[in-house]
């Protein structure tokens, strides 16, 4: 059984985690955190997370003598440092599920994981992993032709960062393989012809959309697009939990994503 913690237990995704989790029985909840100024700390994480209650309350650290086998976090970038320090302080395997992070920090998860099992992924969602994949091998075969790249995702309301992580992972996948170094957000006035060689993104926030990405390779006469839909949170928490399989028989040495997970 995998002993796990998660961090940012208590917000929408943290509950589908915990949800998720006790449905599992290679997991066992060990600890479920949060940031300390919470309302729901100090409640059961299970019953905040509507399944019950499962005898672990939602605290703001973790007890000395909580040892977890894994730390997957869902939290938000203004957590980076609070989580690497306790994972790299403890020895904690680390998920890290947050978008937003600065290439700085993104750097600071590649130092650590020469001496720690660390994985890191802007989309946890299996779906969504392997239409990257498609995209990268799309965007191999359009190389040399006159293939106009725009990426456009939907986002619920609440989402606070734009283009979405996973709108950027898709642009790198892309331009890497195309040879491509501009990029755009959005038009908007008398901009003239569209550049060639750009890739664009376009962000759409509405209601509670769960998240949507279209990949749009446009060439004279025809179209081709990419689109990865989720229509609730269970993909995400269902490949974390897979990663979390994955990683705990990991060794240290490089950064993972979902990618390594899913062997692609």
């Amino acid at each position: 059984m995998i002993k796990t913690a998660l961090f940012g237990a208590a917000g929408k995704m943290g509950k589908t985690l915990v949800a998720r989790s006790v449905a599992d029985s290679d997991f066992q909840i060990v600890a479920a955190l949060d940031a300390p100024d919470c309302p729901s700390v100090g409640k059961d994480a299970g019953e905040h997370a509507g399944v019950g209650a499962i005898g672990v309350a939602l605290t703001s650290e973790l007890p000395n003598d909580v040892q977890p086998d894994v730390l997957i976090d869902f939290s938000s970038a203004r957590a980076f440092d609070a989580v690497l320090t306790l994972c790299t302080s403890r020895n904690i395997p680390l998920i890290y599920c947050s978008t937003g992070i600065s290439d700085e920090q993104v750097a600071k998860l590649e130092e650590a994981a020469k001496t720690l099992p660390v994985l890191r992924s802007p989309s946890m969602s299996p779906a969504v992993n392997l239409t990257m994949k498609l995209s990268q091998i799309a965007a191999r075969a359009l190389k040399d032709s006159d293939a106009d790249v725009e990426i456009i995702e939907r986002h619920h309301r609440y989402k606070v960062d734009a283009p979405s992580g996973t709108a950027l992972k898709f642009g790198a996948l892309v331009a890497k393989e195309m040879g491509i170094d501009a990029f755009r957000c959005g038009r908007e006035g008398v901009v003239g012809p569209r550049p060639h060689d750009e890739i664009a993104y376009h962000a759409i926030r509405t209601g509670d959309d769960p998240g949507q990405h279209t990949i749009l390779f446009g060439m004279l006469g025809e179209t081709l697009e990419l689109t990865v839909k989720s229509s609730s949170r269970d993909s995400y928490a269902a490949g974390a939990l897979q990663a979390a399989k994955f990683l705990v028989r990991s060794k240290p040495g490089k950064l993972y994503d979902m990618f390594d997970v899913l062997d692609l």
